[in-house]
């Protein structure tokens, strides 16, 4: 039995007028991108409806935290923070992400400078409060912490404003997230003294917040958002590619296929190279490539060994902002914003990764055509953005861990950092010891008055001193049986 194949519709589609043909195939085909196109757009416009509408639920409180006096501790006390604080991750699941609208909330860490005075502030959704207030008494049992309202609600909203003008932008990562920063650890050293051991890069922080005059406000905040145990993958998978591995990250199925087959046929190869030996020459130069990591140049081994540090701490996702905000008459933005932008420098290495202002979207700087109205665009933006601790609007997230959040906000070492006006708790509260034995006898104030010289003349005893005086002058004086309640404790 013979089969005939018709090729004519074929031959005769082919043959068509070039513009003919593309327009048949745009219309048997060319809808397909389209709508795939327009379902993954209902889909965004789905999920971020029901996100807003479910953010407009949540309830955030900002706390203001005092820590006391004469405080020693390092950034490793915040890096013990923030890893109590990945409590406040979640896995959601279909029906929470899609139909509820829910998606991982988010701390905001901010150090905010109105006028020269100082305050760190952590804002934080209420269901979390406990939460941050534990992470903080167990570093700093006797920091204070109070619900304080939001510095930035009296501030204006629109730009241009008549009295007030801003400057600020974004902070961003110069390379792969996967690069860590330098962090505290690399500003200790073995010279002076042990507390002048650790230099603190804070200290000019503090130093230039300390320096606003009347009218003048700085504002930094660091977004914090709680990430998953799968980030570490990014690590690994820069790490193959500095070491030049083989990596299944994009392989496509039919390259799967091909390598399937390539491999069977390289299996009956060496069974055949077995007969000369070849075989073993070639598990050799195999073995040969387990030696990469020491044929790397020092850069790239540097680079691998800082990779295989951070990720092996936790990780979160990180957007940082800056704002100067002050009256046009006192407004000083050289001194501000290259005073911060040099704070930021002090935490780069460039051998892996920085942090840069984002000049070319959301700084408040433009060049060329319309600047004026494009400034007071970006202006509004970078303000609306900063006042609602927006996570999506300006650049995408960066991604730290909490050694490196912990070098950037930290409350800083006294014995470094000297700067005036930054807001502290009261000295250690202490209460008298719970086995304080109480006694109900009244004893006379003279008890506590400086013994007087022998000599001296004592004037206006009353008759209850005279008793007491004479019972402490006997040989038969028993011990009491329990202290005076009014003696001060040490």
């Amino acid at each position: 039995m013979n089969i005939v194949i018709d090729l004519t519709p074929i031959t005769e589609f082919l043959n068509l007028s070039p513009d003919l043909l593309m327009w048949r195939v745009f219309i048997l085909f060319g809808w397909l991108p389209i709508a795939l196109v327009f379902l993954w757009g209902a889909k965004e416009a789905w999920v971020f409806y029901h996100n807003v509408k479910w953010k407009r639920q949540q309830t955030f409180i900002l706390l203001a935290v005092d820590v006391p006096r004469g405080n020693e501790q390092t950034a490793k006390a915040v890096e013990n923070m923030f890893t109590y604080l990945g409590g406040a991750h979640k896995s959601l699941n279909l029906i929470e992400v899609y139909w509820e609208g829910q998606f991982q909330l988010t701390f905001s860490f901010e150090i905010v400078s109105i006028e020269g005075y100082t305050q760190f502030l952590i804002q934080t959704p209420i269901q979390f409060r406990n939460l941050v207030e534990t992470a903080v008494y167990s570093q700093y049992p006797d920091a204070e912490i109070v619900e304080v309202d939001d510095y930035t609600d009296n501030t204006p909203d629109k730009f241009p404003d008549e009295e007030y003008d801003i400057y600020g932008g974004e902070f961003i990562q110069a390379n792969n997230p996967m690069y860590p920063i330098k962090t505290y650890k690399e500003f200790e050293h073995q010279l002076g003294r042990p507390e002048e051991q650790y230099k603190d890069p804070m200290a000019s922080l503090m130093d230039l917040c300390s320096s606003l005059r009347k009218g003048e406000q700085l504002w930094f905040q660091i977004l914090v958002t709680p990430f998953g145990f799968d980030w570490p993958e990014q690590g690994q998978k820069e790490i193959s590619r500095i070491l030049k591995e083989k990596s299944d990250s994009g392989v496509t199925a039919s390259n799967k296929i091909i390598d399937w087959i390539v491999d069977c046929m390289s299996d009956v190869s060496e069974q055949i190279y077995q007969l000369w030996g070849d075989i073993e020459e070639k598990k050799k130069e195999e073995k040969d490539d387990s030696l990469k990591m020491m044929q790397l140049k020092p850069g790239d081994k540097k680079k691998v060994e800082a990779i295989q540090e951070k990720i092996d701490k936790l990780g979160f996702q990180f957007k940082s902002r800056f704002i100067y905000l002050a009256r046009k008459d006192v407004m000083n933005k050289p001194k501000v914003f290259s005073g911060f932008v040099g704070y930021m420098k002090q935490f780069m290495d460039l051998g892996l990764n920085n942090l840069k202002p984002d000049m070319d979207i959301t700084v408040t700087t433009t060049n060329y055509l319309m600047q004026n109205y494009r400034l007071n665009i970006k202006k509004n933006k970078i303000m609306r953005a900063y006042k609602g601790r927006s996570t999506t609007q300006g650049r995408k997230k960066g991604l730290m861990n909490i050694e490196e959040l912990a070098t950037i906000w930290h409350f800083p070492t006294e014995a470094v950092v000297k700067a005036p006006l930054i807001q502290k708790a009261p000295g250690r509260k202490a209460t008298a010891p719970m086995a304080l034995p109480i006694s109900e006898e009244v004893v006379s104030e003279s008890i506590l008055e400086p013994i007087m010289n022998d000599d001296e003349e004592i004037k206006d005893e009353t008759e209850l001193d005279k008793d007491i005086k004479a019972d402490i002058s006997s040989e038969d004086v028993k011990p009491s049986s329990a202290p005076p309640t009014n003696l001060p404790i040490s």
